[in-house]
This record gives structure tokens, sequence and C-alpha cells, in this order.
């Protein structure tokens, strides 16, 4: 029988369960790497099936991307990722996943994720916009190739939303100094 490689720090096998590395990976944390194996699985599924769908529908990848679209995704990316895992407003999609913590300002609230398994990696992924930002710009840069009117148009939203949002803030500084 061949034997199995094993980990150079703690003698572990390398071929061990998600649910027995996580406790090596992360002693006395619960880190459900199983889940996040499930998370990242239906990205790769939900990309692999935009991609599918939208070559039946023979639409054309672009050679490359434009520079107003790069531009045009990224900060409509930035802001729909913070709305989801951050705004007031759409804790009620979060709630589920998350425990309210407090108030942090300017509409936004901190959460923290609650729960074992998919149910914790879950909320992991909902208070994170950095983590989101993979999901929402996969979703915007395939709108583009397959709607490319309306994504610009729902990205020209966002876009106009975080061109506020430094307005605001600049502005509010102002006041300050008076």
């Amino acid at each position: 029988m061949p034997e199995r490689a094993t980990d150079s720090h703690a003698g572990t096998p390398s071929a061990m369960p998600l649910g027995s590395l996580s406790s090596h990976y992360a002693p006395g944390q619960e880190r459900p790497l199983g889940s996040y194996a499930i998370l990242t699985g239906a990205y790769t599924t939900g990309l692999a099936g935009g991609l599918i769908a939208l070559r039946a529908r023979r639409h054309q990848l672009p050679e490359r991307p434009t520079t107003g679209d790069l531009l045009l995704v990224g900060i409509a990316t930035h802001k729909l990722s913070r709305l989801l895992a951050k705004d007031k407003v759409t804790s009620f999609i979060r709630a589920p996943f998350t425990r309210y913590q407090e108030s942090s300002g300017q509409g936004e609230v901190e959460e923290e994720p609650c729960g074992h398994g998919l149910h914790l990696a879950v909320g992991e992924l909902l208070v994170c916009p950095y983590c989101l930002a993979q999901w929402v710009a996969t979703a915007l840069t395939l709108g583009l190739i397959g709607a490319p009117r309306l994504t610009r148009l729902i990205s020209s939203v966002f876009v106009a939303h975080t061109i506020s949002d430094f307005l605001q803030v600049a502005y509010r500084a102002a006041e300050d100094k008076l």
C-alpha cells in the first residue's frame, strides 16, 4: 500500500477530509473549509453557466474590455458590493446569516456572521464587501456581454451613487471646517 504524503509541520496526512483539515488549519476556531468549497463551486458553476448561456445565445466575447467599461464595472462593483454587505436597508438579506453589532455611520451597519458550516460561510461572504466584489464584478461583466445597454445603465446608477457619496463626505468636511 503506498504511503500518504504528510504535512511537514505536524505529520498530518495531506489528503485528510476538509472537516479534519479545518481543525488542523485553525485550531480552536471554526473555519468551514468544506462550506467555502461549496461557495467556490457555486461561484464557478454560476460563471460557467453564464458563459455557456451567452455562447448558446451566440453572444461574442469582446477582444478586450474597454477602459470605460472597466472603470464603469469597477466603480459599480465597489458600490454594489458595499450596499449588499453594509447598507442598513439591505440588512434583511444578511439577517438570516448575521447578527447586528452596531451602526457604523453613513447608512451602514456592522454585523457578525453567525451559525455553523455553510450558514457561517454565507454570513462571512455577505458581510464582506471585498468578498462580494468578485461575485458582483462577474455578474456585471457577464451582463456587459449579454445585455450591455441594460448593464451599463444599471452600473451608471451605482457609479453616480459612488460620486454622490464622495461629494457628501466632502461637503460634510467643508461644513465642519466652517
